[in-house]
């Protein structure tokens, strides 16, 4: 892509790979389109998300839907990034040496957050396919209630045109029946509810966390190479100083190769902290910061809360 160094050569698996061996698959937004990258579906989907299908899943298909175009949206700022970089590479070609060498060193750092932003897509990916999930068994769990409903329509019904018919007792039967599927159903969805919820925002916050600190890494190596560029002013037919930062900015991009390549979520540099204890999430800081409660208080609520069932009893 560019005329000295780039960091898609010969690239190898990085630690944050060999940390989850296994593949992410491509993004399933990755396809063919109507009519050019924003196309026709992605207007389709976002004025008709949730207008079919059980109602019970509704909302959450719109909400999988527009994420879907959030990725649509994602991979165009991709595209468009990686297209910038290489015509910044260029147009410094044109330029001076110092001018030259750091504009196509440039556009290797801002070729590869493009290129983050598309393993992003997949990633964020494995979030939308893992809500996909509750919504379908939301799908499944509609019709046992609509049973349900419709049963006890039918009794209040006959109750109300002919309380002494023999069907009122055969519906009622069918009722405890189409009760028992319904609480068996409720209970499956409350708790895959709740895993796969869990699950599929781990994903998207952990994609974000990587694409994020890998950015700010690219960022901070980008400010590192324009250190090199001379901006002093020079009159009119003064000569400026020759440039010999060529090793250097090439170091600079391998540094950045090398930190990318290292990079693990043991090794971020973002460690967030809560002021409250949260169990079994190592990455938060265990100790409490920001509960400034003072004891005196907290021996009277306590002393408060062991009289309450005293007070009760009596």
């Amino acid at each position: 892509m560019h005329r000295t160094y780039s960091l898609r050569t010969a690239r190898a698996p990085t630690a944050s790979d060999l940390q989850n061996p296994i593949p992410v698959p491509p993004s399933s937004t990755k396809g063919p389109r109507f009519f050019g990258p924003g196309g026709i579906a992605s207007s389709f989907r976002r004025t008709t998300a949730g207008s079919f299908g059980p109602d019970l899943s509704r909302k959450l298909a719109q909400l999988v839907k527009m994420e879907k175009n959030v990725m649509r949206a994602i991979e165009i700022c991709s595209g468009e990034r990686r297209d910038a970089a290489r015509q910044l590479s260029l147009w410094g070609a044109d330029n001076e040496d110092d001018v030259s060498d750091i504009t196509d060193k440039l556009g290797v750092l801002i070729y590869e957050v493009g290129e983050l932003e598309d393993q992003f897509i997949d990633r964020y990916d494995q979030y939308r396919i893992t809500l996909k999930s509750i919504r379908d068994i939301e799908g499944s769990v509609q019709p046992s209630r609509d049973r349900k409903h419709k049963i006890t329509d039918q009794i209040a019904y006959l109750k109300y045109k002919d309380p002494q018919s023999p069907k009122i007792s055969i519906l009622e039967q069918e009722l405890v029946r189409a009760e028992a599927e319904s609480l068996v159903a409720e209970a499956q969805l409350s708790n895959i509810t709740r895993e796969k919820l869990k699950a599929s925002f781990s994903y998207q916050f952990d994609s974000v966390r990587e694409y994020s600190e890998k950015v700010a890494l690219i960022a901070g190596y980008g400010k590192a190479l324009l250190e090199l560029l001379d901006d002093s002013p020079v009159t009119p037919g003064e000569t400026r100083p020759s440039y010999d930062g060529y090793e250097a900015s090439k170091q600079i991009i391998i540094d950045c190769e090398n930190a990318l390549a290292t990079w693990t979520f043991e090794t971020a540099a973002v460690k967030p902290t809560l002021s409250f204890k949260v169990g079994g999430y190592e990455d938060l800081n265990e100790d409490v910061h920001n509960l400034n409660i003072d004891d005196d208080e907290e021996e009277a609520w306590n002393e408060e809360q062991e009289q309450e069932p005293q007070a009760v009893a009596a």
